[in-house]
């Protein structure tokens, strides 16, 4: 092929290297104001009033505006209908936004803010989701303070026999998503009534169904344009959301742009994170090590309001026994309300939570059993025809067996590995791995949003316009989807390029999540491309007055021994006045749920990764130095391999510091270091080596055999430095991050 499968410079590079890519904070209009919020001061409040009357006599304000200012609806359109745009009668986490400033500099809000002050009383509190659940807690969401639960049954793990047990409960922390850039929105007012948004998103239609409620207007009144985005990590799916409605009203109300852009405090204090996660598991196995059964109770911290909580508790059931395949299986899950900071998605989407858990058991089901971690995984690795959790048949595309053995060939696992009690000395050397399974897309639970949409035009030059709905947020998708528009069409790699996400431009296509961008906009664009193929085909077998076959090569368009170049087919085309523009649109089939027992296809295909770490402990002090990290996936087909590579670099690195060093405090509802100064990550400097491992296991529902790879390079990285700190010193820490007090007290 000539555009898919090597490694091109990214679309966006030179620009983002020479500063030239513009993001919002870059943005300038005539007349612009800015905005700053109102936040509760306190995790659980009764609103009984608020003096603003100095914040208003200061010079420079434009307005300060409340829920009852509000035009349109008063709550943020995600899965339940619980988060309101702005408190009204009851704040239910502290740094929850109450009020909005506006005014001609971002200095003078910020002022006016402060001057603001809310009379209150506190309301009854709770900070653990368990205690949340018990009865005599005080009720935050509903009777029970339980957003969602779901169970799985598989078999019946009462009658399973198995000749060994372990059993143990792990625990997660908060992860923060420490974007570069913090959370920004410009909201322009136009003529018509409408409003048009410029911001840092993932999701622009998420974005779209929240200004129209806000304000009350229709869909054509609102447009969705995403600027270059500064990372997400899945902390841009739901929270842009609250951000783009508080600067629509603002623009709404005072007829001038208005731009709204986070301090990191602001950001860390209001905006979600990694659910905490609590975890009870149950593993029963034979002698000869085959797993037979699974018990789980899961719980996630969903914090005041639901947001994604059911979907993040969703993806977390559905995978809660690890990829593999164990006959009977049991699962309970929950995500509880508590008085914190609400969470949402982070790039693993509930996850990484229960493999630590769960990779951890399998190390600990190992010992007991008296086996070598990597022989407990062989034997018990899903494979070709066997069954997931939820019951789904694996019928292809499965290179989990391939990861393995390719990651613990590189690390040299077979002559590293040794049982921690051989171990001696105040600096140790350990040697651990994990594995998981990755359902790609949103799956039977998001079905509705299995959707996506493209538009692609030839221009008479032979440049190619492409527009999709899903968004570019620094993992390479304008690249990657240039390279499947350039290889269907036959066009020169350098002569397509993707536009600027807008609304505008194509229907809803779902979320940037889920690892499913390059499937679903990929096929979109086939499917768009496929149209215009067909015409341009048409006038090549004209040009060369040939029959047959047109095959795409080198910039040529071949029949047999004739050939007409790409340039010259395609201004013939134009010439003939053919039509080469065509909407592209692709929606998945096929995947069932039964949400009474937990059973179905939950997904139309899943990724398979094996990571191994090597890690040096000083058992004195506590620090753990990475020596080196191997992480291998199937993936389907890498459309870009040097591109898939830096984001099993990129995840390998992230998931360390969420077993590592990653740790917000939080005291009685308030987050303690909510900046890069307390909250440690790693960073370049930090980073070991990574060594990627590309397997492709091609899959036949996906552009030229591509499945998905966005998320799984972070799931089993901190489950497998906790195995391998465990090989180093003999001391299994059930709770993340691993901080060096852990390991010393």
């Amino acid at each position: 092929m000539d555009s898919v499968g090597k490694s091109f410079v990214r679309k966006d590079a030179a620009s983002k290297a020479t500063g030239a890519a513009l993001f919002t904070a870059d943005l300038k209009f005539p007349e612009m104001l800015f905005a700053a919020t109102i936040r509760s001061p306190k995790p659980h409040i009764k609103i009984l009033g608020i003096d603003d009357a100095k914040a208003r006599e200061v010079m420079g304000v434009v307005g300060i505006y409340y829920a009852k200012d509000i035009p349109g609806e008063n709550v943020v359109p995600l899965v339940f209908m619980d988060y309101p745009f702005l408190a009204e009668k009851e704040a239910k986490f502290q740094g929850q936004p109450i009020g909005l400033v506006v005014a001609r500099d971002i200095n003078t809000a910020r002022k006016a803010v402060r001057l603001v002050k809310i009379k209150y009383r506190e309301l009854r509190t709770v900070f653990d989701p368990l205690d949340a659940m018990k009865k005599t807690a005080p009720k935050i969401y509903g009777r029970d303070n339980i957003f969602k639960k779901f169970i799985v049954k598989k078999g019946n793990t009462k009658s399973a026999k198995p000749d060994v047990e372990v059993e143990d409960v792990f625990t997660t922390n908060y992860q923060v998503h420490a974007y570069l850039e913090t959370q920004s929105m410009v909201a322009v007012p136009q003529p018509d009534g409408g409003v048009n948004v410029y911001g840092s998103m993932q999701c622009p239609f998420y974005v779209q169904d929240a200004v129209k409620k806000i304000l009350g207007v229709p869909y054509n009144k609102v447009k969705i344009v995403q600027q270059t985005t500064g990372g997400a990590f899945g902390g841009k799916e739901d929270v842009p959301s609250i951000v783009a409605g508080h600067a629509a009203v603002l623009a709404a109300k005072t007829g001038k742009p208005v731009k709204l852009i986070y301090t990191r405090e602001e950001d860390f204090q209001a905006m979600s994170k990694r659910h905490p996660g609590w975890a009870k598991i149950k593993y029963g196995a034979k002698k000869n090590g085959k797993i037979v059964s699974c018990e789980v109770k899961y719980i996630l911290d969903g914090g005041a309001f639901s947001t994604l909580s059911p979907i993040v508790l969703w993806r977390g059931t559905v995978h809660a026994a690890g990829p593999y395949e164990i006959p009977n299986v049991y699962i309970e899950t929950y995500a509880v309300a508590t008085n914190k900071v609400p969470c949402g998605a982070y790039r693993g989407f509930g996850q990484p939570q229960i493999a630590f858990a769960n990779e951890s058991l399998i190390d600990i089901l190992a010992e007991k059993l008296g086996m070598n971690p990597l022989e407990i995984r062989r034997i018990n690795a899903i494979k070709k025809g066997g069954r997931t959790e939820t019951g789904h048949k694996i019928t292809g595309s499965i290179g989990l067996d391939k990861t393995i053995n390719l990651a613990v060939k590189s690390a040299g696992w077979n002559r590293k590995w040794k049982h921690p009690s051989s171990k001696s000395g105040s600096r140790r050397y350990g040697i651990g791995m994990a594995t998981s399974i990755y359902g790609v897309g949103l799956g039977a639970g998001g079905k509705h949003l299995a959707k996506s949409g493209s538009f692609v035009q030839v221009e008479p030059d032979g440049s190619v316009l492409v527009a999709v709905g899903n968004t570019e947020m620094g993992q390479g998708a304008r690249t990657v989807l240039s390279q499947i528009a350039a290889e269907a069409l036959g066009a020169p790699y350098e002569m397509v390029d993707l536009m600027a996400t807008d609304t505008s431009r194509v229907p809803d296509s779902g979320p940037t999540v889920a690892s499913r961008t390059t499937v679903m906009s990929g096929n979109s664009i086939l499917n768009a491309c496929k149209s215009i193929r067909k015409r341009i085909d048409d006038t090549v077998r004209k040009m060369l007055k040939a029959k047959g076959r047109v095959i795409a090569k080198d910039g040529f368009y071949h029949i047999g021994g004739k050939k007409v170049s790409y340039a010259n087919a395609i201004a013939r085309a134009w010439a003939d006045r053919i039509h080469l523009t065509a909407a592209g649109w692709f929606r998945v089939e096929g995947t069932t749920y039964n949400e009474k027992n937990g059973q179905g296809d939950a997904y139309f295909t899943y990724t398979y990764s094996t990571m191994v770490a090597e890690v040096e402990v000083d058992v004195e002090t506590g620090e753990v130095s990475i020596l080196n990290f191997v992480s291998a996936h199937d993936i389907g087909k890498a459309i870009n391999p040097k591109l898939a590579e830096g984001q099993i670099q990129g995840g390998g690195l992230q998931g360390i510091g969420y077993g590592t060093c990653e740790n917000l405090v939080l005291e009685n509802g308030k987050i303690l270091n909510p900046n890069f100064t307390g909250y440690i990550v790693p960073t370049a400097v930090d980073a070991p080596p990574i060594k990627p491992i590309i397997v492709e296991e091609k899959y036949k529902g996906g552009p030229f055999g591509a499945k998905g790879l966005g998320e799984p390079p972070l799931i089993c990285a901190a489950p497998a430095v906790a195995n391998a700190i465990y090989n180093a010193t003999g001391k299994r820490i059930k709770s993340l991050p691993i901080i060096p007090e852990k390991l010393v007290c």
